[in-house]
C-alpha cells in the first residue's frame, strides 16, 4: 500500500475520532444533564413498612383438585400424559423406565414399584398417593416431595391436574372411587 494512502484513513480515522468525543463534549455542555444521587428508584408504600427476610417465600399451596375430579376427562389426562411415557409405563405389569411405572398408582402406598430405586426423601414419605397428594406433587414434584429425583416442572393448570389425575385413577383393576 502507498504511503500516502495509508495516510489518508489514518487522517479519516483520526477526524472521525476526533468528530466523535467533540460531539459527546458539545452534547454535555449543552444539555447539561442531572443524574440521580442513588442509583435505585424508591418505591413509597402506604401503611406500614415491611422489613425485608432473608426466608424465601413459602410455596403456594396447588388449588385443590378433589372438586373438579368428577367432571374430569381421563381422555385429556391420557394425552396430557404422553410427555411422561418418555419416563414412564402405564401398562399392567408394565417395565420401570427411568421412573416407575404408574399402574395402579392412585391408592397404593408412596414408592409402590418393586425394584425401582427410588430417593430416599421419596421412600421415606408415609401414607398414600390419594388425589391431593397427587395433585401437589404433579404441580411441582421439588415441592411435593422435597429431594426427589423426578425432573419434571410440573403442571401448572388444575384442570390439567385433575384430567391427569383422573386418567391414573383408571388404571387399576379397581379404581379408587372418587370423593
Amino acid at each position: 500500500m502507498a504511503g500516502s494512502t495509508f495516510n489518508k484513513i489514518f487522517m479519516a480515522i483520526l477526524t472521525a475520532t476526533l468528530v466523535a468525543l467533540f460531539a459527546g463534549f458539545f452534547s454535555r455542555k449543552l444539555m447539561h444533564p442531572t443524574y440521580p444521587t442513588e442509583r435505585a428508584y424508591k418505591v413509597e408504600v402506604q401503611g406500614g413498612s415491611a422489613a425485608p427476610t432473608d426466608a424465601p417465600a413459602a410455596p403456594a399451596e396447588p388449588d385443590p383438585v378433589t372438586p373438579l375430579l368428577a367432571a374430569a376427562d381421563p381422555a385429556a389426562g391420557q394425552k396430557l400424559t404422553k410427555a411422561c411415557a418418555a419416563c414412564h409405563s402405564f401398562e399392567k405389569g408394565g417395565a420401570n423406565k427411568v421412573g416407575p411405572n404408574l399402574w395402579g398408582i392412585v391408592g397404593n402406598k408412596h414408592a409402590h414399584a418393586e425394584g425401582f430405586a427410588y430417593s430416599d426423601a421419596m421412600k421415606a414419605q408415609e401414607g398414600t398417593w390419594d388425589y391431593e397428594h397427587l395433585n401437589k406433587f404433579i404441580a411441582n414434584p421439588k415441592v411435593g416431595v422435597p429431594g426427589t429425583k423426578m425432573n419434571f416442572a410440573g403442571l401448572k393448570k388444575v384442570e390439567d391436574r385433575a384430567a391427569v389425575i383422573a386418567y391414573l385413577r383408571t388404571l387399576a383393576d379397581s379404581p379408587v372411587p372418587l370423593p
